[in-house]
Protein backbone atom coordinates (compact mmCIF):
# COMPACT_ATOMS: atom_id res chain seq x y z
CA UNK A 1 0.00 0.00 0.00
CA UNK A 2 0.88 3.56 -0.74
CA UNK A 3 1.55 6.37 1.98
CA UNK A 4 2.13 9.58 0.98
CA UNK A 5 3.10 12.53 3.54
CA UNK A 6 3.90 15.96 2.58
CA UNK A 7 5.88 18.03 5.15
CA UNK A 8 5.35 22.13 4.34
CA UNK A 9 8.63 23.74 4.67
CA UNK A 10 9.76 27.41 4.76
CA UNK A 11 12.19 28.68 2.64
CA UNK A 12 15.16 31.47 2.31
CA UNK A 13 14.85 33.29 -1.23
CA UNK A 14 17.96 34.92 -1.97
CA UNK A 15 16.61 38.77 -2.36
CA UNK A 16 18.42 38.86 -5.89
CA UNK A 17 16.63 35.94 -7.29
CA UNK A 18 12.82 36.75 -6.26
CA UNK A 19 12.10 38.21 -9.62
CA UNK A 20 13.37 34.78 -11.14
CA UNK A 21 10.85 32.81 -9.17
CA UNK A 22 7.63 35.20 -9.89
CA UNK A 23 8.53 34.99 -13.39
CA UNK A 24 8.96 31.49 -12.91
CA UNK A 25 5.81 31.15 -11.61
CA UNK A 26 3.93 33.78 -14.01
CA UNK A 27 4.80 31.85 -17.20
CA UNK A 28 4.26 28.39 -14.99
CA UNK A 29 0.80 29.62 -14.65
CA UNK A 30 0.70 30.39 -18.65
CA UNK A 31 1.76 26.73 -19.48
CA UNK A 32 -1.01 25.55 -17.15
CA UNK A 33 -3.77 28.03 -17.80
CA UNK A 34 -3.12 27.46 -22.00
CA UNK A 35 -3.19 23.65 -21.35
CA UNK A 36 -6.79 23.80 -19.64
CA UNK A 37 -7.75 25.54 -23.13
CA UNK A 38 -6.85 22.81 -24.54
CA UNK A 39 -8.22 19.91 -22.65
CA UNK A 40 -11.65 21.87 -21.84
CA UNK A 41 -14.92 21.33 -24.17
CA UNK A 42 -17.99 23.11 -23.06
CA UNK A 43 -19.99 20.47 -25.25
CA UNK A 44 -19.44 17.77 -23.61
CA UNK A 45 -17.36 16.24 -21.00
CA UNK A 46 -16.62 13.15 -23.38
CA UNK A 47 -15.00 15.31 -25.28
CA UNK A 48 -12.47 16.73 -22.89
CA UNK A 49 -8.60 15.45 -22.75
CA UNK A 50 -8.34 13.79 -19.58
CA UNK A 51 -4.87 11.77 -20.82
CA UNK A 52 -1.98 13.11 -20.04
CA UNK A 53 0.22 11.67 -22.96
CA UNK A 54 -2.34 13.21 -25.00
CA UNK A 55 -2.18 16.71 -23.54
CA UNK A 56 1.88 16.59 -23.95
CA UNK A 57 1.90 15.43 -27.06
CA UNK A 58 -0.08 18.38 -27.82
CA UNK A 59 1.43 21.40 -26.37
CA UNK A 60 5.16 20.46 -24.75
CA UNK A 61 6.97 21.55 -27.94
CA UNK A 62 4.98 24.87 -28.40
CA UNK A 63 5.11 25.82 -24.59
CA UNK A 64 8.78 25.09 -24.58
CA UNK A 65 8.95 27.71 -27.43
CA UNK A 66 6.61 30.41 -25.76
CA UNK A 67 8.33 29.93 -21.96
CA UNK A 68 12.12 30.12 -20.58
CA UNK A 69 11.00 26.94 -18.30
CA UNK A 70 12.96 24.05 -17.85
CA UNK A 71 11.34 20.84 -20.01
CA UNK A 72 9.87 19.26 -16.31
CA UNK A 73 8.41 22.31 -15.34
CA UNK A 74 6.47 22.59 -18.50
CA UNK A 75 5.43 19.06 -17.92
CA UNK A 76 4.43 19.42 -14.39
CA UNK A 77 2.08 22.32 -16.07
CA UNK A 78 0.45 20.42 -18.28
CA UNK A 79 -0.35 17.46 -16.01
CA UNK A 80 -1.52 20.10 -13.47
CA UNK A 81 -4.34 21.05 -16.15
CA UNK A 82 -4.90 17.60 -16.93
CA UNK A 83 -5.92 16.75 -13.17
CA UNK A 84 -8.05 19.58 -12.63
CA UNK A 85 -9.82 19.16 -16.23
CA UNK A 86 -10.55 15.18 -14.56
CA UNK A 87 -11.55 16.58 -11.23
CA UNK A 88 -14.15 19.15 -13.42
CA UNK A 89 -15.46 16.08 -15.66
CA UNK A 90 -16.53 13.94 -12.66
CA UNK A 91 -18.53 16.82 -10.95
CA UNK A 92 -20.26 17.59 -14.50
CA UNK A 93 -20.87 13.75 -14.76
CA UNK A 94 -22.98 13.99 -11.39
CA UNK A 95 -24.90 16.84 -12.67
CA UNK A 96 -22.26 19.93 -10.94
CA UNK A 97 -22.19 23.08 -13.07
CA UNK A 98 -18.63 23.28 -13.97
CA UNK A 99 -16.33 25.03 -15.96
CA UNK A 100 -12.79 25.10 -17.46
CA UNK A 101 -10.29 25.26 -15.26
CA UNK A 102 -8.38 28.73 -14.56
CA UNK A 103 -5.01 29.27 -12.83
CA UNK A 104 -4.78 31.71 -11.02
CA UNK A 105 -2.72 31.17 -7.43
CA UNK A 106 0.84 31.55 -7.36
CA UNK A 107 2.11 27.98 -7.40
CA UNK A 108 4.44 26.10 -9.15
CA UNK A 109 4.97 22.03 -9.04
CA UNK A 110 8.79 20.62 -9.00
CA UNK A 111 9.38 17.07 -9.30
CA UNK A 112 12.92 15.24 -8.51
CA UNK A 113 14.88 16.59 -11.41
CA UNK A 114 13.68 19.94 -11.18
CA UNK A 115 14.30 20.40 -7.34
CA UNK A 116 17.30 18.61 -5.68
CA UNK A 117 17.51 18.39 -1.89
CA UNK A 118 20.03 18.79 0.76
CA UNK A 119 19.38 18.15 4.40
CA UNK A 120 19.39 22.05 4.82
CA UNK A 121 18.65 23.56 1.71
CA UNK A 122 16.67 22.87 -1.77
CA UNK A 123 17.80 23.30 -5.66
CA UNK A 124 15.00 24.96 -7.91
CA UNK A 125 14.79 25.35 -11.61
CA UNK A 126 13.98 28.82 -12.82
CA UNK A 127 13.47 30.83 -15.75
CA UNK A 128 17.42 32.08 -15.24
CA UNK A 129 19.08 28.95 -14.23
CA UNK A 130 18.92 26.95 -10.49
CA UNK A 131 18.35 28.82 -7.29
CA UNK A 132 19.39 27.60 -3.67
CA UNK A 133 17.33 28.75 -0.76
CA UNK A 134 17.94 27.82 2.71
CA UNK A 135 15.43 26.24 5.16
CA UNK A 136 13.63 27.35 7.88
CA UNK A 137 13.26 25.26 10.09
CA UNK A 138 11.71 24.65 13.85
CA UNK A 139 14.33 24.38 16.48
CA UNK A 140 11.73 21.50 17.85
CA UNK A 141 12.27 17.79 17.03
CA UNK A 142 11.43 15.75 14.83
CA UNK A 143 9.94 17.71 12.46
CA UNK A 144 8.02 16.75 9.47
CA UNK A 145 10.91 17.63 7.29
CA UNK A 146 13.19 14.84 9.08
CA UNK A 147 10.50 12.90 9.83
CA UNK A 148 9.46 12.37 5.84
CA UNK A 149 12.46 14.08 3.75
CA UNK A 150 15.18 12.53 5.46
CA UNK A 151 13.77 9.51 6.17
CA UNK A 152 15.51 6.74 4.46
CA UNK A 153 11.63 5.39 3.92
CA UNK A 154 10.34 7.70 2.31
CA UNK A 155 10.92 8.86 -1.37
CA UNK A 156 10.21 12.08 -2.44
CA UNK A 157 7.97 12.75 -5.38
CA UNK A 158 6.19 16.06 -7.12
CA UNK A 159 5.70 18.97 -4.74
CA UNK A 160 4.24 22.20 -4.66
CA UNK A 161 6.04 25.63 -4.36
CA UNK A 162 3.96 28.40 -3.17
CA UNK A 163 4.43 32.41 -2.34
CA UNK A 164 2.30 33.60 0.49
CA UNK A 165 1.45 37.06 -0.65
CA UNK A 166 0.20 38.72 2.85
CA UNK A 167 3.35 37.56 4.89
CA UNK A 168 6.05 37.98 1.61
CA UNK A 169 6.82 34.59 2.28
CA UNK A 170 7.86 31.09 0.32
CA UNK A 171 6.67 27.52 1.44
CA UNK A 172 8.10 24.45 -0.14
CA UNK A 173 4.90 21.64 0.85
CA UNK A 174 7.62 18.48 0.17
CA UNK A 175 5.42 15.64 -0.93
CA UNK A 176 7.27 12.01 -0.24
CA UNK A 177 5.79 8.47 -0.21
CA UNK A 178 6.73 4.68 1.07
CA UNK A 179 5.29 1.59 0.56
CA UNK A 180 4.19 -0.33 3.11
CA UNK A 181 3.22 -4.23 3.43
CA UNK A 182 -0.45 -4.70 2.55
CA UNK A 183 -1.91 -6.95 6.09
CA UNK A 184 -5.72 -5.76 5.54
CA UNK A 185 -6.54 -8.08 3.43
CA UNK A 186 -7.57 -5.19 1.05
CA UNK A 187 -5.85 -4.55 -2.36
CA UNK A 188 -3.94 -1.79 -3.32
CA UNK A 189 -5.94 -1.26 -6.48
CA UNK A 190 -9.36 -1.75 -4.27
CA UNK A 191 -8.14 1.16 -1.47
CA UNK A 192 -7.65 3.66 -4.42
CA UNK A 193 -11.10 2.86 -6.07
CA UNK A 194 -11.87 4.88 -2.64
CA UNK A 195 -11.71 8.83 -2.27
CA UNK A 196 -11.06 10.32 0.94
CA UNK A 197 -12.99 13.26 1.85
CA UNK A 198 -12.22 16.41 4.54
CA UNK A 199 -14.53 17.39 6.14
CA UNK A 200 -15.46 21.63 6.86
CA UNK A 201 -17.71 22.52 9.41
CA UNK A 202 -18.48 26.09 9.49
CA UNK A 203 -19.60 28.27 12.83
CA UNK A 204 -19.96 30.81 15.48
CA UNK A 205 -16.85 30.34 17.65
CA UNK A 206 -14.86 28.96 14.75
CA UNK A 207 -14.54 30.51 10.94
CA UNK A 208 -13.76 26.93 10.15
CA UNK A 209 -13.08 23.66 11.25
CA UNK A 210 -11.90 20.72 9.84
CA UNK A 211 -12.41 16.54 10.14
CA UNK A 212 -8.83 16.41 10.99
CA UNK A 213 -9.02 18.51 13.86
CA UNK A 214 -7.48 21.90 12.45
CA UNK A 215 -9.11 24.67 13.71
CA UNK A 216 -9.36 28.49 11.82
CA UNK A 217 -10.88 30.33 14.67
CA UNK A 218 -12.62 33.87 14.51
CA UNK A 219 -10.69 35.70 17.20
CA UNK A 220 -8.62 37.82 15.10
CA UNK A 221 -11.03 38.36 12.02
CA UNK A 222 -13.37 39.52 14.95
CA UNK A 223 -11.08 41.53 16.43
CA UNK A 224 -10.35 43.66 13.49
CA UNK A 225 -13.99 43.84 12.20
CA UNK A 226 -14.56 45.69 15.68
CA UNK A 227 -11.40 47.52 14.94
CA UNK A 228 -12.39 48.88 11.70
CA UNK A 229 -16.39 49.45 13.22
CA UNK A 230 -15.14 51.32 15.93
CA UNK A 231 -13.04 53.86 14.00
CA UNK A 232 -15.90 53.90 10.74
CA UNK A 233 -18.03 55.00 14.01
CA UNK A 234 -15.78 57.80 14.87
CA UNK A 235 -15.29 59.24 11.46
CA UNK A 236 -18.87 59.28 11.23
CA UNK A 237 -19.51 61.65 14.27
CA UNK A 238 -17.04 64.39 12.98
CA UNK A 239 -19.41 65.10 9.75
CA UNK A 240 -16.16 66.33 8.00
CA UNK A 241 -15.90 66.31 4.24
CA UNK A 242 -12.18 65.42 5.04
CA UNK A 243 -14.14 62.78 7.79
CA UNK A 244 -16.00 61.28 4.92
CA UNK A 245 -12.93 60.91 2.14
CA UNK A 246 -11.01 58.89 4.99
CA UNK A 247 -14.10 56.79 5.56
CA UNK A 248 -14.35 55.89 1.97
CA UNK A 249 -10.64 55.08 2.17
CA UNK A 250 -11.21 52.99 5.33
CA UNK A 251 -14.06 50.86 3.51
CA UNK A 252 -11.69 50.09 0.80
CA UNK A 253 -9.10 49.14 3.24
CA UNK A 254 -11.54 46.78 5.04
CA UNK A 255 -12.96 45.36 2.31
CA UNK A 256 -9.20 44.37 0.92
CA UNK A 257 -8.44 43.18 4.28
CA UNK A 258 -11.56 40.85 4.39
CA UNK A 259 -10.29 39.02 1.34
CA UNK A 260 -7.24 38.64 1.81
CA UNK A 261 -8.03 37.15 5.39
CA UNK A 262 -10.43 34.63 3.80
CA UNK A 263 -7.91 34.14 0.65
CA UNK A 264 -5.40 33.01 3.11
CA UNK A 265 -7.58 30.78 5.59
CA UNK A 266 -9.25 29.50 1.87
CA UNK A 267 -5.35 28.42 0.44
CA UNK A 268 -5.16 26.52 4.22
CA UNK A 269 -8.00 24.52 3.88
CA UNK A 270 -6.49 23.73 -0.01
CA UNK A 271 -3.19 22.69 1.72
CA UNK A 272 -4.32 20.74 4.56
CA UNK A 273 -6.76 18.80 2.13
CA UNK A 274 -3.68 18.16 -0.05
CA UNK A 275 -0.95 17.28 2.73
CA UNK A 276 -3.25 14.73 4.08
CA UNK A 277 -4.09 13.30 0.58
CA UNK A 278 -7.37 14.32 0.27
CA UNK A 279 -9.38 13.99 -2.59
CA UNK A 280 -12.53 15.72 -2.07
CA UNK A 281 -13.57 18.94 0.18
CA UNK A 282 -16.84 18.42 1.44
CA UNK A 283 -19.04 21.79 2.82
CA UNK A 284 -22.48 22.25 4.12
CA UNK A 285 -24.78 23.92 2.04
CA UNK A 286 -24.85 27.57 2.36
CA UNK A 287 -28.29 28.26 1.20
CA UNK A 288 -30.43 29.50 4.52
CA UNK A 289 -27.56 29.77 6.48
CA UNK A 290 -28.51 33.34 8.04
CA UNK A 291 -31.78 31.79 9.07
CA UNK A 292 -29.57 28.39 10.44
CA UNK A 293 -27.44 30.31 12.58
CA UNK A 294 -29.29 33.53 13.95
CA UNK A 295 -26.58 34.27 16.17
CA UNK A 296 -23.90 34.52 13.40
CA UNK A 297 -22.47 38.00 12.97
CA UNK A 298 -23.36 39.67 9.83
CA UNK A 299 -19.45 39.13 9.13
CA UNK A 300 -19.11 35.81 9.54
CA UNK A 301 -21.93 35.09 7.29
CA UNK A 302 -19.80 36.94 4.48
CA UNK A 303 -17.16 35.30 5.19
CA UNK A 304 -18.81 31.77 5.53
CA UNK A 305 -19.71 32.56 1.50
CA UNK A 306 -16.47 33.94 0.28
CA UNK A 307 -14.64 30.82 2.19
CA UNK A 308 -16.75 28.62 0.34
CA UNK A 309 -16.31 30.16 -3.09
CA UNK A 310 -12.35 30.61 -3.27
CA UNK A 311 -12.00 26.94 -1.28
CA UNK A 312 -14.33 26.07 -5.19
CA UNK A 313 -11.81 27.42 -7.35
CA UNK A 314 -8.57 26.93 -5.52
CA UNK A 315 -9.15 23.35 -4.90
CA UNK A 316 -9.17 22.23 -8.51
CA UNK A 317 -5.75 23.79 -9.39
CA UNK A 318 -4.44 20.89 -7.35
CA UNK A 319 -6.38 18.36 -8.09
CA UNK A 320 -9.23 18.81 -5.68
CA UNK A 321 -13.12 18.67 -5.95
CA UNK A 322 -15.39 20.58 -3.63
CA UNK A 323 -18.93 19.52 -2.81
CA UNK A 324 -21.70 20.43 -0.49
CA UNK A 325 -24.01 18.19 1.44
CA UNK A 326 -27.37 19.15 3.13
CA UNK A 327 -27.03 20.55 7.05
CA UNK A 328 -29.87 18.91 8.67
CA UNK A 329 -28.99 17.96 12.21
CA UNK A 330 -25.01 17.34 11.33
CA UNK A 331 -24.62 19.62 14.84
CA UNK A 332 -27.05 17.50 16.83
CA UNK A 333 -25.79 13.82 15.26
CA UNK A 334 -23.17 12.19 17.26
CA UNK A 335 -20.09 11.76 14.65
CA UNK A 336 -18.96 8.04 15.98
CA UNK A 337 -19.46 5.66 13.29
CA UNK A 338 -20.94 2.98 16.06
CA UNK A 339 -23.43 5.09 17.40
CA UNK A 340 -24.69 8.11 14.98
CA UNK A 341 -27.40 9.00 18.16
CA UNK A 342 -29.00 12.51 16.99
CA UNK A 343 -30.82 14.82 19.43
CA UNK A 344 -30.56 18.40 20.39
CA UNK A 345 -29.39 18.14 24.20
CA UNK A 346 -26.15 16.74 22.61
CA UNK A 347 -25.12 19.82 21.77
CA UNK A 348 -24.80 22.65 24.30
CA UNK A 349 -22.54 25.55 22.94
CA UNK A 350 -18.93 24.79 21.89
CA UNK A 351 -19.07 21.35 23.41
CA UNK A 352 -20.67 17.90 22.43
CA UNK A 353 -22.10 15.20 24.32
CA UNK A 354 -23.93 12.29 23.03
CA UNK A 355 -26.63 11.13 25.40
CA UNK A 356 -26.53 7.85 24.18
CA UNK A 357 -23.05 6.28 23.85
CA UNK A 358 -21.02 9.37 26.25
CA UNK A 359 -19.08 10.97 23.30
CA UNK A 360 -17.53 14.20 24.34
CA UNK A 361 -15.87 16.20 21.77
CA UNK A 362 -15.72 19.61 20.61
CA UNK A 363 -19.12 20.71 18.91
CA UNK A 364 -17.40 22.48 15.79
CA UNK A 365 -15.50 19.37 15.07
CA UNK A 366 -17.99 16.70 15.53
CA UNK A 367 -20.09 18.55 12.52
CA UNK A 368 -17.20 18.66 10.53
CA UNK A 369 -16.76 14.88 10.82
CA UNK A 370 -20.61 14.58 10.24
CA UNK A 371 -20.76 16.26 7.12
CA UNK A 372 -17.73 14.58 5.89
CA UNK A 373 -19.09 11.39 6.51
CA UNK A 374 -22.40 12.32 5.41
CA UNK A 375 -20.71 12.42 1.84
CA UNK A 376 -18.53 9.45 2.21
CA UNK A 377 -20.97 6.90 3.49
CA UNK A 378 -22.90 8.11 0.07
CA UNK A 379 -20.62 7.43 -2.08
CA UNK A 380 -18.72 4.63 -0.12
CA UNK A 381 -15.85 6.82 0.36
CA UNK A 382 -13.46 7.62 3.25
CA UNK A 383 -13.35 10.27 5.59
CA UNK A 384 -10.00 11.61 6.98
CA UNK A 385 -10.64 12.52 10.56
CA UNK A 386 -7.78 13.41 13.69
CA UNK A 387 -6.24 10.38 14.78
CA UNK A 388 -4.96 12.01 18.23
CA UNK A 389 -6.92 10.34 20.54
CA UNK A 390 -9.17 6.99 20.76
CA UNK A 391 -11.11 6.03 18.16
CA UNK A 392 -9.46 8.16 15.57
CA UNK A 393 -11.02 11.28 17.55
CA UNK A 394 -9.99 15.04 18.40
CA UNK A 395 -9.98 15.37 21.88
CA UNK A 396 -12.36 18.12 23.50
CA UNK A 397 -11.35 21.56 22.95
CA UNK A 398 -8.06 20.73 21.01
CA UNK A 399 -7.37 23.71 18.38
CA UNK A 400 -4.73 23.61 15.99
CA UNK A 401 -4.96 27.21 14.49
CA UNK A 402 -5.10 28.09 11.07
CA UNK A 403 -5.22 30.58 8.89
CA UNK A 404 -3.54 34.55 9.70
CA UNK A 405 -3.98 34.21 13.49
CA UNK A 406 -0.29 33.81 14.44
CA UNK A 407 1.65 36.07 12.85
CA UNK A 408 1.29 40.44 12.12
CA UNK A 409 -1.61 40.18 14.24
CA UNK A 410 -1.39 43.78 15.38
CA UNK A 411 -1.30 45.46 12.68
CA UNK A 412 -2.50 49.23 12.17
CA UNK A 413 -5.68 49.46 9.70
CA UNK A 414 -6.38 53.21 11.03
CA UNK A 415 -4.49 56.00 9.32
CA UNK A 416 -6.59 58.68 7.13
Amino acid sequence: MEVRRTAPVKLIVPDERLDDLHESARQFLHCANRAAEFCWNDESYTNCVTANTTARDALYKDLRAETDLTANLVQEAIRRAVQATKGCVERWKQGKRVSQPEFTSWSMVYDKRSATFYRDRVSLSTVNGRVECDFELPADSPTPYERYVLSEEYEFRASTLQYDMATDEFYFHITTRKYDNDESGVSEDTEHQKQTVLGIDLGVNSLAVASTGTFWQGDEYDHWCGEFEKRRGEMQQRGTQAAHNALLRLGKREEAWRKQYIHTVANEIVSEAVERDCNVIVFEDLTDIRERLPQAKWHHVWAFRRLFEYVSYKAPERGVTVEQVEPNHTSQRCSRTDCGFTHENNRHGEHFKCQKCGYEVNADYNGAKNIGLRYARKRHHRLRSSPTSGGGDAPVNVRLNGGMLNGKSHRSIAGD
